[in-house]
């Protein structure tokens, strides 16, 4: 399907100015006419103005208002004749009908939609009775809008399951391919949005893992969904605009807007990450400590401030490892006697 750009002219303020002349003026004519019954042209003219009375509504059923960045599918017995997308007042065919099978979907985005219980562009209702008769807005919003899915429980590359959810901000490029190609260009797109994100995030690890190769190219990198949230965002992007490319719709930019653990792991993750930390600065500690037990024996040795053997350095060094490796305070025990 391709899409025709409609441009006709924007007639739609003279139609109605000469469509309003024309009802006052069968007005006048139903008037006169039946006052002047006697004059050869005063039935017709009475026959003329009733008949217009009765039909002369129809031309207000082709005027057609578009605000900037909106856009009109029309369709005329069935037939697609094009898209109106400039702004203005005109006027078309009467018998063309607006086409929108995603004017009452609610995704809880930003645009033309809304969440909860609210109805979805509705222009107004009326009641009658027990049934109530809405018209919605037929109208396509050419506008960037932002989808915010829900959050996916997914399993990464290692197993583990994590919560994940991002924001994706779109627009309609292709009027025709997206109220002709799919059933429904919104709730497509948030499907489409659904899978994009599952192929993506099994494919990395919550974390830097070892081992791991997250690009194809067959070696292990350092990628992750934690530390490498662009790649991972614009992956899920170009993915995406793969899918929904046949819908008429491009994807501007997609951002991770949450990541986190599942409920029922994020407890043993956080052990296991504060267990990470405690040794990486105890391996720290360490290096440093035996830095200094190493300086202090080369100085010693350097200025000859006493001679010690090979017993006396161990018990040097185990000494001075305790003190600074220690995580309390060392209460120091002088001796006063020989070591022997």
């Amino acid at each position: 399907m391709k899409e025709i750009v409609l441009t006709n002219k924007k007639n739609g303020m003279a139609v109605l100015i000469l469509t309003t002349l024309l009802y006052l003026a069968a007005i006048a004519g139903c008037v006169a006419g039946g006052f002047i019954l006697d004059e050869s042209g005063s039935a017709v003219l009475l026959i003329v103005s009733i008949v217009w009375l009765c039909v002369g509504w129809f031309p207000y059923c082709g005027l057609r208002i578009l605000k900037p960045q909106e856009a009109l599918v029309l369709t005329l017995f069935g037939k697609y004749v094009g898209t109106l997308k400039n702004e203005g007042f005109y006027f078309v065919n009467p018998f063309c009908s607006a086409i929108n099978p995603a004017a009452k979907t609610s995704l809880g985005q930003s645009g033309d939609v809304n969440a909860g219980n609210q109805k979805s562009m509705t222009i107004f209702s009326v009641k009658t009775g027990s049934n109530e008769l809405q018209l919605t807005n037929k109208k396509i919003s050419l506008k960037i809008m932002t989808l915010s899915n829900s959050r996916q429980k997914i399993n990464d590359c290692l197993g583990n399951p994590v919560e994940i959810g991002i924001a994706v901000m779109w627009r309609v490029v292709d009027t025709a391919k997206a109220v002709f190609n799919v059933d429904n260009f919104k709730e497509y797109l948030s499907l489409q949005c659904d899978s994009a994100v599952r192929n993506i995030v099994r494919i990395y690890p919550y974390d830097v893992a070892p081992g791991v190769d997250t690009t194809g190219d067959g070696i292990a990198d350092d990628g992750s969904l934690r530390g490498s949230s662009e790649v991972v965002a614009s992956r899920i992007r170009n993915e995406l605009q793969e899918k929904v490319a046949e819908a008429g719709l491009e994807i501007l930019e997609t951002r991770i807007t949450y990541l986190a653990y599942a409920p029922e792991i994020a407890a043993v993750m956080l052990q296991r990450q504060q267990a990470s930390a405690v040794v990486d600065a105890r391996k720290m500690i360490v290096d440093g400590a035996v830095g200094m037990v190493e300086m202090a024996l080369e100085r010693l040795d350097e200025t000859h401030t006493v001679e010690l053997d090979e017993e006396r350095k161990a018990a040097m060094v185990s000494n001075l490892l305790v003190v600074l490796c220690g995580s309390h305070d060392v209460a120091p025990i002088v001796n006063t006697g020989s070591l022997y």
